[in-house]
């Protein structure tokens, strides 16, 4: 206590130390948060269709094209998805609403089963399991096991979607009482895809097949794992009657969820593609997967840590240099396993001079690659979330930036928004 009464200056001084007095009040609120929410679910809210997103990767993407299918508003903060941020997106509900999308997201054991009390969801969409939770939930069975307790409270006349093409998705979905229907590349999926590719740089078009029909869907998303969000998104829409056409009509308008492969054009005529909000395993894979698919560019990857490594560190990341060496032709590493990302790199054919080994400074990798790029060139940007290396993308775009700190939670302000990505810390005490 007397460390932080000791930096309460320093804290007040800033516009995010000042964010951050506020979300820790309100975070310690939760617990209240949750009571009010339950209250208002059981009244206001008693005959709306509450559709829970949970899973490891794509929850927010989900969430947001969910929302858009049922018409509803997406909110600006709809990836704030654990403790008092969930309630209060039920809380910002309008009472009698027929719809609400709430994403939901764990880091600790007997969450889950406290949160669906809360929630008492009418739906349920799981995205998939995977390695994001390694440390906190355990392995994929445990992750599995913690995450279907949301299941298992949707009412026999309530619905689970569920991704066809996750064993532990489908696992998750028999644990419930309801009617399951599925979605995925699987051509036994009630909701499926065929012939999707990448439509450069407008985003991703694919033939997408229901009840016997069929519809080429363009969606402004990129990567081939985005069709994933639109499948789940269409199913809920089509479960509660919403015709097949307006929903792909609305599915059509969706933008980039920010952060998540999201195109930022430069003036020289190169293509950021940004994808920095998490960093999990798979979501490594996929994005360079999306890169290689790029036509006719010259391909750079900018690649921070790994979000919680399953399994030892030194493997995992030569093997994701491998691939960078297959998909790019420039390598930036901006993290603490810079030498093991550079062996593996040059392993798979990578010169000495297409491997730039950086210090953990986001304005040091910013300054080393703006004069390598020019017109044409797509640039992957790919790091965890308390890296910041939105903070590279804002420096190319000609944004001044001047907070180079290496490790920040601050929550729920994004760099863009945050005072001090301009400002600096040059004589603050940095306590983020």
């Amino acid at each position: 206590m007397r460390y932080r009464l000791r930096d309460a200056y320093a804290v007040l001084r800033t516009p995010i130390g000042r964010s951050q007095v506020w979300s820790g009040l309100y975070f310690r609120a939760w617990p209240l948060m949750w009571r009010l929410a339950n209250l208002y679910r059981r009244t206001a809210l008693r005959n709306t269709n509450v559709v829970a997103v949970i899973g490891s990767y794509g929850k927010t993407t989900t969430a947001r094209a969910v929302t858009q299918a049922l018409g509803r508003r997406i909110s600006p903060r709809i990836e704030l998805n654990d403790r008092s941020f969930i309630p209060l997106a039920m809380l910002r509900t309008e009472p009698g609403a027929k719809h609400a999308v709430v994403e939901v997201g764990i880091d600790h054991r007997g969450q889950m089963a406290r949160f669906a009390q809360a929630l008492l969801p009418s739906t349920c969409v799981i995205t998939c399991v995977g390695s994001e939770h390694n440390r906190s939930l355990g392995t994929l069975a445990d992750t599995a096991r913690e995450k279907a307790e949301m299941v298992r409270l949707v009412p026999s006349d309530g619905l689970v979607v569920a991704n066809k093409d996750d064993d532990y998705a489908l696992w998750m979905a028999q644990q419930g009482r309801c009617r399951t229907v599925t979605f995925g590349f699987d051509p036994a999926s009630e909701f499926y895809v065929t012939e999707a590719e990448l439509n450069w740089p407008v985003g991703m078009r694919f033939r997408l097949h229901y009840h016997g029909r069929s519809a080429v869907v363009q969606t402004r998303l990129l990567g081939r794992h985005m069709a994933y969000p639109i499948l789940a998104a269409f199913a809920v829409a089509s479960s509660v009657g919403i015709p097949a056409e307006t929903a792909l009509s609305r599915l059509s308008e969706l933008r980039p969820t920010p952060g998540r492969m999201e195109l930022m054009p430069l003036a020289n005529g190169a293509v950021l593609l940004c994808d920095y909000f998490k960093s999990g395993l798979e979501t490594i894979y996929s994005a360079l997967d999306t890169l290689e698919a790029v036509p006719g560019a010259r391909k750079i990857v900018v690649l921070g840590d790994v979000s919680e490594p399953p399994g030892s560190q030194g493997p995992i990341y030569k093997a994701l240099g491998r691939r960078v060496a297959e998909v790019a032709s420039l390598a930036y590493f901006v993290s603490s396993r810079n030498q093991s990302y550079a062996s593996g790199a040059a392993e798979a054919g990578m010169s000495r001079s297409q491997i730039r080994s950086m210090p953990r400074s986001v304005l040091a990798a910013a300054a080393a690659l703006q004069p390598e790029l020019r017109s044409g060139d797509v640039v992957l940007i790919k790091g965890r979330d308390t890296q910041r290396l939105d903070r590279i993308a804002f420096a190319l775009a000609g944004r001044p930036v001047r907070c180079d700190i290496e490790f920040c939670r601050a929550m729920p302000m994004r760099c863009a928004e945050c005072g001090m990505l301009e400002r600096g810390w040059d004589g603050l005490k940095i306590i983020f």
